[in-house]
């Protein structure tokens, strides 16, 4: 007999059934309900982000074909069969602030997991940036963007430390990214980096107030007065180093404007900060980690089901958004339980999808210490083919 339950019943456990059953009760999504439970609907909605399912047809489908291994993902035998209907109904119905609550209990079970993010200095490191999911129209109308268009933005708050999003904002394409950066939260001591576009000076202000530092791209068309010239070493990548005061600022605030040189690309790159203390080089290498949180969005864009959705309401579009953040949480959890520091996202996917109802230990798969599958032996003599 198996000692081991199926991949995808391992992935379950990193949740807590009765802290998701306290979650259920707390938001009444269940309320007056007779038919498919919550979890039933995460389950499937999970499977079909791992798998990559396109429609609920197909999803359908797929989880019916597996009914013997409900028992181990706590689906009850009750429920014989997943039905799209029921589930199309669920979505469209059921508050997505659930899954958004899973998700925040998930990432307290993450961040206990966080190493460091391979800079000398102890201050956490946040990247903050917004991606923008396009829709259609005619099937989303409430998420009307521009004439023929219609889309949503996500803004992301990145922890460099393990790569994971620990804030998630959701809101009209339409609104500036400066606007919805305001919401996200920090506190003194952390550095903040992201681009040009969350240029407000007002933003600024309230950085430098809470004493959090921030790095970002100073616009073309600035103002500014230099106050001091800080010395540069020659024949490195920093060109110029000023201390400098923008006079829109609403307070007189020193900030930092340095010039680097981009090695590969050989462009140049206005910087700005309020870090005074920080050499330019560290500033100028802190602006380039904020790539992560690009390679973020282009990991859940291209293995996670967040372009094309199985519901077209509001409510359905954030339940599978939320469920798909979940399930980037729970990679980072295996990969660092299994400490398999050298898999990406995109490899993980990409395996894990067709081996979820084997049962195999997938902290050993993943670190590599587990013994190959076995394929079935063949029978000696093969049954004639008949007519």
């Amino acid at each position: 007999m198996n000692k081991y339950n199926t991949v995808l019943g391992q992935m379950l456990g990193l949740i807590s059934r009765s802290r998701f059953e306290k979650l259920v009760k707390g938001h009444k999504t269940e309320h007056g309900a007779k038919g498919l439970r919550s979890w039933t609907q995460f389950v499937a909605m999970l499977f079909s982000q791992l798998t990559g399912q396109y429609w609920l047809r197909s999803m359908e489908q797929s989880m019916n074909n597996q009914r013997n291994g409900w028992y181990h993902m706590g689906i009850a035998n009750a429920e014989r069969k997943v039905k799209r209907s029921t589930l199309s109904y669920a979505n469209f119905h059921r508050s997505a602030d659930l899954f958004k609550a899973v998700f925040l209990s998930l990432l307290i079970q993450a961040q206990a997991q966080l190493r460091s993010h391979g800079f000398r200095f102890k201050n956490p490191l946040y990247g903050i940036d917004s991606t923008t999911i396009d829709l259609c129209l005619k099937l989303f109308p409430w998420a009307d963007f521009r004439k023929g268009k219609a889309g949503i933005k996500l803004t992301v708050k990145l922890d460099h430390q393990g790569k994971i999003p620990c804030f998630v904002v959701e809101s009209n394409a339409r609104e500036h990214d400066a606007k919805k950066a305001r919401e996200v939260p920090y506190e003194a001591g952390d550095m903040l980096v992201f681009d040009r576009g969350y240029a407000d000076y007002g933003y600024f202000a309230s950085i430098c107030g809470k004493k959090a530092c921030f790095v970002t791209r100073l616009k073309k068309n600035a103002v500014y007065r230099r106050v001091k010239k800080n010395p540069v070493r020659e024949g490195g990548n920093v060109i110029s180093d000023y201390e400098v005061i923008i006079p829109s600022l609403s307070k007189e605030i020193t900030l930092r404007k340095i010039i680097i040189r981009d090695p590969e690309t050989k462009k140049r790159l206005v910087l700005l900060t309020n870090s005074l203390k920080w050499s330019a080089e560290t500033v100028a290498i802190v602006y380039k980690d904020r790539w992560q949180i690009e390679l973020f969005f282009k990991a859940i864009k291209q293995n996670l089901k967040i372009k094309r959705f199985y519901g077209n309401s509001k409510n359905a579009v954030m339940t599978q958004i939320w469920i798909a953040l979940i399930a980037y949480l729970m990679f980072y959890l295996l990969k660092a339980k299994s400490r398999s520091l050298h898999l990406s996202f995109t490899n993980f996917i990409s395996v894990i999808k067709t081996m979820l109802f084997q049962r195999v230990s997938i902290y050993d798969f993943l670190s590599g210490t587990s013994p190959p599958l076995k394929p079935k032996k063949l029978h000696e003599r093969q049954p004639e083919f008949v007519w």
